[in-house]
């Protein structure tokens, strides 16, 4: 099963690790800058779209910024609005 995450982007949610709020995030942490660049560097880091992030999305095998909010992609999946 799918789940959109923003954009033009649906991901398999078995593939899902974890989710995390980047508004509950402070924009100085070093961990969190320090992951991204990482990310980055190893060009598995994607731009779900170019309005303001509010979630990463990490799974097996790319890490995503979505303009979604974790309670939004959650809910998604929680009621079933996904794709097969």
């Amino acid at each position: 099963m799918f789940v959109h995450i923003g954009g033009e982007y649906t991901i398999l949610v078995d593939s899902v690790i974890s989710l995390v709020n980047l508004e509950t995030v402070q924009a100085s942490s070093s961990d969190m800058n320090a992951f991204l660049k990482l990310q980055e560097d190893e060009n598995i880091l994607e731009y779900v779209s170019e309005e303001i992030p509010r979630s990463l999305i990490l799974t097996d095998d790319r890490t995503y910024v979505s303009p979604l909010s974790v309670a939004t992609i959650l809910k998604r999946v929680q009621s079933g609005e996904i794709s097969a």
